[in-house]
């Protein structure tokens, strides 16, 4: 039987397990139903991995070899039985060793066995070990999204946040149950505002939008869980940017000396810490402006020399321009139609995914996904407030707190 690797396995759009996956001309794989809401949303059709771009929807092809997968997990052995080995009932951690019910007899007798760390047999039992300290993997480091040993907690990770490895589990399961109760209400709703938008019966309106608004302010929930706190580097800024004392905001002013990390021809500024790993949200307040750019930068990229912002110069960002031109600078640059304009724009990343999104915060509406990156390096959220002219444009930029509000 053929077997593939969980990337393999995986949608580049839902990162789950394929679902009656197609093929694109390109060669990639979907599953059909979030292909088609991708090509459905947007006014251009394209492959969402390699951005190949198809002048009309193309056919799919049905793709069943990602279904290939075991029917059965392997059963995993007993390392201590001699001759006929059986099946394995518990791992210890300690020991590094599979039991099967009579080998596993003195871990439940004798005293100092009794201390070893017992769980569910697995095949690969090294990659529940630390490999520097030879040590159960049993704390997870927040901030290195990490799993460690108790003796890495005395090392490279002492300054860290570390808590129990079962705890980050559960917050973690906890957080993909919401996720998925998000989904499918947000698909619901989508339904239900589709079938609204042709009603004339304002009262049901009212009676219908209430309970929807008072829905959304999960996702806020889960905006908190993952904000950060980001104030701008004052050495990174153009010379023609003026930040604010609490380095919280950023407008066009005057003309400041030059510093090796300042960047000459773009008016732009970067948040003062990267993040190379993990996941990270943070809100930009961009009410009263007619041009901005957000989004992240690598830490190499060019200050030095006019930028091309683009995925392949280390660019993740949109823009606006003349008031009402809204575009992510994606290769190539996609024009993006919003149904309102957004006073303050959220920002996520999840670095290990490849994921960068733009999100409007009072619409709670999305506005642009880049899918599929290779991050290499440290991120750093970016922040462009464009040139002023006079009056116009010469709201700054403010970096807010991400609130829930009850």
């Amino acid at each position: 039987m053929c077997l593939l690797s969980e990337d393999e396995l995986q949608c580049s759009i839902c990162l789950d397990v394929f679902t009656d996956p197609v093929s694109t001309p390109c060669g990639h794989n979907y599953c059909r139903v979030y292909l088609k809401e991708c090509w459905d949303s947007s006014s251009r059709c394209q492959c969402p991995v390699c951005k190949t771009e198809f002048p009309t929807r193309p056919e799919l092809s049905v793709n069943t070899a990602p279904e290939k997968r075991p029917s059965k997990p392997t059963k995993v052995l007993c390392e201590s039985c001699s001759e006929e080995k059986l099946e394995a009932v518990k791992s210890c951690l300690d020991c590094g060793v599979s039991y099967c019910e009579t080998h596993l007899t003195p871990h439940k007798t004798a005293v100092k066995l009794k201390k070893h760390k017992l769980m569910d047999p697995v095949e690969n039992l090294e990659d529940y070990i630390c490999q520097k300290h030879e040590r159960p993997l049993e704390l997870f480091c927040r901030d290195d999204q990490t799993c460690v040993c108790q003796f890495c907690t005395e090392g490279d990770h002492k300054t860290h946040s570390t808590e129990k490895q079962k705890a980050a589990e559960r917050q973690a399961e906890e957080f993909i149950k919401e996720l998925e109760q998000e989904i499918t209400e947000l698909k619901r709703r989508d339904t239900e505002l589709e079938q609204l938008s042709h009603t004339e019966d304002h009262l049901h309106l009212l009676q219908v939008r209430v309970p929807l608004f008072l829905h959304m302010l999960k996702w806020v929930k889960l905006c908190v869980s993952l904000s950060v706190d980001v104030t701008l580097d004052p050495d990174s800024a153009h010379p023609f940017l003026i930040l604010s004392d609490d380095e919280k905001q950023v407008r066009h002013g005057d003309k400041l000396p030059d510093k090796p990390k300042r960047f000459d021809y773009c008016p732009c500024v970067l948040g003062k810490e990267g993040f190379s790993s993990g996941r990270f949200y943070y809100e930009v307040q961009v009410s009263g402006k007619t041009n901005w750019d957000l989004g992240v930068v690598t830490e190499s990229s060019n200050r030095k020399v006019q930028i091309t912002a683009s995925p392949e110069d280390g660019y993740w960002t949109v823009w606006l321009r003349n008031e009402t031109e809204y575009k992510a600078l994606d290769s190539p640059r996609v024009p993006l139609s919003l149904k309102q304009a957004p006073q303050k724009v959220g920002v996520f990343v999840d670095y290990e995914e490849g994921l960068v999104s733009f999100y409007g915060v009072e619409s709670r509406c999305h506005i642009y996904s880049f899918t599929g990156q290779s991050f290499t390096e440290k991120l750093y959220p970016y922040f462009s407030p464009c040139l002023s002219e006079g009056v116009k444009n010469s709201a700054p930029l403010i970096i807010t707190p991400v609130k829930h509000q009850k």
